[in-house]
């Protein structure tokens, strides 16, 4: 069995190629993929060579986390029904390539103890179950306080938002220095550093990925305050010790997902307590996913690039 993929041969190599599948055994599921997005902080770095060593990484590559479709095949043991719609997070499933990821193709084979139902109205948004589950992760892990600030407003940042104001918290201010992307607040305001003359955080949590501002954060958080890192950072971290002792500041990081975090998330958005809307700003169809991927990582406009893969190529 083949199905079409991604495959990013080696750096800045990338395109559609046929890519073979590993049978499904009683635990797997054979799922048609509908929609798939492209991450700009992971996916990125394996695109550019620039990630860090990473468990299970090399190339040729399946990249996407972020995938969403039908059941076309279930094993006996799965407890699932052919036609259901599941949210896949990537796959390992490839005879001729690394899935580290492997949720950018046409037909994947999952177990099925990965899946997660979704129902099929989600439509394109059910691909960014696991950003959503990500950003809820951030805030449900150990020890947390809900972010007074916020920095970033791409997706991640929008959903921590979001978020928070779901969860009743602070409003919490967002940071952006990018015009492109100040807009689209619901419940919150979004503002550039500059005019921020705020230093009392007691917790902020930055989604920019950007470890140079780690000095300028700790200027702002009150004494004893937290700073969490919720991105992905692809250098080393540094920041001048004398400050941050003096604030006793506390530093997090922040992990992927569990599938606790996609349960919940999934129950927030079904009661509409959690919304997806706005953060799909771009789509593709799959015979274009160089030019989308190219978008996705280059465009300041581009929150979230959904890959259509139903339509024709």
């Amino acid at each position: 069995m083949q199905t079409k993929a991604v495959l990013l041969d080696s750096p800045r190599t990338l395109g559609l190629s046929d890519v073979s599948l590993v049978p499904p055994g009683p635990g797997d599921l054979v799922v048609d993929i509908r929609h798939s997005g492209i991450s700009t902080g992971t996916e990125k770095l394996f695109y550019t060579g620039e990630m860090p060593p990473f468990p299970g990484m090399g190339y040729p590559l399946v990249p996407g986390y972020e995938a969403m479709g039908e059941v076309v095949e279930a094993g006996g043991n799965t407890g699932y029904r052919v036609g259901e719609t599941v949210f896949v997070p990537g796959a390992s499933c490839f005879e001729d390539a690394h899935g580290l990821f492997g949720g950018a193709a046409t037909r994947l084979v999952t177990p099925s103890d990965r899946v997660t139902r979704l129902d099929a109205g989600m439509g394109e948004t059910g691909a960014l179950l696991a950003l959503a589950a990500t950003a809820r992760h951030a805030l449900a892990g150990y020890r947390c306080d809900l972010p007074e600030l916020i920095v970033g407003h791409g997706v991640l940042g929008r959903l921590l938002a979001r978020l928070t104001v779901a969860a009743g918290g602070k409003t919490p201010t967002v940071w952006e220095i990018d015009p492109a992307r100040m807009g689209g607040a619901e419940g919150y305001e979004v503002v550039r550093p500059e005019d921020d003359p705020r230093r009392n955080y007691a917790s902020i949590y930055d989604a920019s990925g950007n470890g140079a501002i780690l000095n300028d954060l700790v200027g702002r958080i009150v004494k004893g305050g937290e700073i969490v890192l919720a991105g992905f950072y692809a250098q080393p971290l540094s920041f001048a010790f004398p400050p941050a002792f003096m604030k006793e500041a506390r530093f997090r990081v922040a992990a992927e997902w569990t599938r606790d975090d996609l349960f919940a998330t999934r129950s927030l958005i079904e009661t509409g307590a959690l919304s997806l809307d706005g953060l799909v700003t771009h789509r593709s169809s799959r015979s274009d996913v160089a030019a989308a991927y190219e978008t996705a990582f280059d465009d300041p406009t581009c929150l979230k690039m959904i890959i259509d893969w139903k339509e024709a190529a």
